[in-house]
């Protein structure tokens, strides 16, 4: 009979609920996360479950071995918080100005400890192991945690046939679930431009090369790459969040820094984009008399989910919430470390539904104010469980029917 956890986090779920608050009220920074990590190892040993540590620095990597042989899954969750401070005046707000768990990496951690436990109390029941992946610096592109945690060989000894990830997603109610086949998120490029001009008096500008001026034009041409260089049916985003240059009101500026990001999908407009920007900058900047100074991070690949097993968390999901938990959804351009584990291992990832009801425009991600609605962790913490079930039945079953296709075979030759 097939093991069902709907529920089974009802008798955990205060635990949990508490632990996310306390991740909450202590936030840490990308590679900052020693305390997250301590509790997050002080959890997992009152749990009986066994865990290596030091990958990344912070990294954890808990391992459920069940009572029958077979394949291995692997949950990944951040730990990691932003430089921002919040806003919220919740009675568990953080409590170190300008750290703030704006990104829901505070329940990620809480329901991987939650799905770890039930996980934990069912083993003897699995055919095969769970890998738990507490994953430090995701919010630090372009070097991130997940690629740091490969080098230090976090799955040497145990190596996932599948591996899975889930973000809170206040755009999805509670109960709802968004995941797609091929690409979940973009690759998240970074650039920095340094335009330097030659300064002067804002009274005598045929003196001067105006920064300013050269930045401006730049800035403009560049918007042209996406409206007329990206082919219309693809998806790229280029975004400048900051400038700054100039002095006062009467001096021509010599220098001006922007820097922004770059999102795409495929990896050919991925390729074009960025030079097509690197010629811009350069053809721009040299006509106008100006000297251009590039920085440009190639930062994470996009997210793409193997078909099998994004299908494979719908199948679940229609299972554990309902036929209608799987809304129609579009891929967003945001950045997700998560994608540097699919280049290695198959696997997906998909959106947990946490929107607040009665809230007509639901705060986003990366907000002062972001909120999450706290009864979809029981839901993330029992459908991770559920996923990872599934996925060693599935296996259990290939393996059965290999070995069934081998004895047929065998008769049939004897015959």
């Amino acid at each position: 009979m097939k093991l069902n956890l709907k529920g089974e986090g009802k008798k955990h779920i205060q635990e949990i609920i508490k632990l996310r608050r306390h991740f909450h009220q202590y936030p840490e920074l990308s590679g900052e996360e020693f305390e997250t990590s301590k509790k997050v190892q002080e959890k997992l040993r009152e749990y009986n479950i066994p865990f290596t540590t030091g990958y990344a620095k912070t990294g954890i990597l808990g391992v459920i071995e069940g009572g029958r042989p077979g394949k291995t899954v692997a949950l990944r969750a951040d730990m990691d918080a932003l430089p921002i401070t919040e806003e919220t005046n919740l009675p568990y707000a953080s409590k170190k100005k300008g750290t703030m768990h704006a990104c829901g990496h505070d329940a990620h951690v809480a329901m991987l400890l939650g799905t770890a436990r039930l996980l934990n109390e069912t083993k003897d029941k699995l055919s095969g192991k769970v890998l738990l992946v507490f994953q430090p610096s995701e919010e630090i592109t372009p070097i991130g945690g997940a690629g740091p945690m490969l080098e230090d060989q976090v799955f040497a000894e145990h190596t996932p046939d599948v591996i899975f990830a889930q973000h809170v997603w206040p755009d999805l109610p509670v109960g709802q679930v968004g995941v797609l086949p091929g690409p979940m998120m973009g690759a998240s490029d970074r650039f920095i431009v340094e335009i330097e001009g030659s300064g002067g008096h804002a009274s005598m500008p045929h003196q001067t090369v105006d920064a300013i001026i050269v930045a401006n034009s730049v800035i403009g041409n560049l918007q042209t790459i996406v409206s007329r260089n990206v082919n219309p049916v693809d998806s790229a985003v280029l975004t400048i969040g900051r400038i700054e240059g100039g002095y006062r009101y009467n001096v021509v500026a010599d220098k001006v820094t922007f820097e922004g990001t770059i999102r795409t999908f495929k990896n050919k407009t991925k390729q074009m984009v960025k030079e097509r920007f690197q010629s811009i900058v350069q053809g721009v900047t040299d006509s106008m008399g100006a000297k251009a100074k590039i920085e440009y991070y190639d930062g994470y690949p996009a997210t793409v989910n193997d078909e099998q097993w994004a299908n494979h968390i719908k199948r679940t999901s229609q299972q554990l919430l309902g036929p209608n938990s799987t809304p129609v959804v579009e891929p967003c351009l945001g950045g997700e470390d998560f994608s540097r584990f699919l280049l290695k291992y198959p696997g997906a990832y998909f959106w947990l539904g946490t929107a607040i009801p009665g809230v007509i425009k639901q705060n986003p991600l990366h907000d002062p104010m972001f909120m999450l609605n706290e009864s979809a962790i029981q839901i993330g913490m029992e459908l991770m469980a559920q996923i990872a079930i599934d996925a060693l039945n599935h296996f259990q079953v290939e393996v059965e029917q290999s070995e069934l296709q081998s004895v047929l075979g065998k008769v049939a030759n004897f015959q």
